[in-house]
C-alpha cells in the first residue's frame, strides 16, 4: 500500500551539475573537492558512508560506518573484525559504500575488494582515538547478544579499571579494512530529476568514465 504522505514528499534538486569537460582523469581528485565542499558546507559527519556487505548465502547488510582515510584509490574503515560486517567480508570480501551529503544535494557511491589494513595502519590509528573509544573497543563484543545495557556498562568498567594507569593495546580483533576502489559514482541532483550521473571504472589499469542516465 501506497502512503500518500511519504509518496507525496518531493524536492527540486538546483544547486549544480556535473561537466565531463572539467572532469579530472583521477575520480579521487573529485572525491576529496567533494568531501572537501562538504567539509566547508559544515555537512554532519561528513565521512558517515552506508558501507554494504553480503553473507556467505549472498544476503546484503548495511550500516553506517565513518571513513577514516581515502588514498591510492583505496577507502579505509575501522571495525572489530568479529563483528557482522566482519563476518560478511570474510565470508565475501567486496563492499559498497554510499555517501549522501543533502545540503550539496550530491552522492557518491564506490565499490571494490576488500582487504584487510596491515597491522602498523591500524596500530596508528587505534593509537589516536580517545581513551575511552579505545577502551570501548575491549568492552564490546560487536554484534553478540547482550543480556542488557547494564552488562555493556559493567564491561566497560571492568577494562577502565583493568587498564588504570596503563597504555591501552589495540585489541587482536580490532582493525582496519580497506576497499580497493574499482569504481565510483558521482551523482549531483538537477531540475526535473535530470540529474548527472558520472561513473568512473578501471579500464586496462587506469580509470575511465560514462555519463548514466539517472
Amino acid at each position: 500500500m501506497i502512503d500518500q504522505k511519504i509518496a507525496d514528499l518531493r524536492k527540486s534538486y538546483t544547486k549544480g551539475g556535473l561537466v565531463e569537460k572539467n572532469l579530472p582523469k583521477d575520480p579521487m581528485e573529485l572525491f576529496r573537492q567533494w568531501f572537501d565542499e562538504a567539509l566547508s558546507a559544515e555537512v554532519p559527519e561528513p565521512n558517515a558512508m552506508a558501507l554494504s556487505t553480503t553473507d556467505e548465502h549472498g544476503r546484503p547488510d548495511g550500516r553506517i560506518v565513518l571513513l577514516k582515510g581515502i588514498e591510492e584509490g583505496t577507502a579505509v574503515f575501522f571495525t572489530n573484525y568479529g563483528s557482522k560486517k566482519g563476518s560478511d567480508l570474510e565470508a565475501n570480501p567486496y563492499a559498497a559504500a554510499t555517501f549522501w551529503w543533502a545540503e550539496l544535494e550530491r552522492q557518491v557511491r564506490l565499490a571494490g575488494s576488500v582487504e584487510k589494513l596491515n597491522e602498523a595502519d591500524s596500530q596508528d590509528y587505534f593509537n589516536s582515538r580517545p581513551r575511552e573509544s579505545r577502551i570501548g573497543a575491549w568492552a564490546s563484543s560487536q554484534s553478540s547478544k547482550i543480556s542488557s545495557r547494564e552488562e555493556l556498562e559493567e564491561q566497560f568498567q571492568t577494562y577502565v579499571r583493568k587498564f588504570d594507569g596503563k597504555e591501552i593495546p589495540k585489541p587482536d580483533f580490532w582493525g582496519g579494512y580497506k576497499i580497493l576502489i574499482e569504481e565510483i559514482e558521482f551523482w549531483q541532483g538537477r531540475h526535473g530529476r535530470l540529474h548527472d550521473r558520472i561513473r568512473f571504472f578501471r579500464k586496462d589499469g587506469s580509470w575511465a568514465h560514462e555519463r548514466l542516465a539517472p
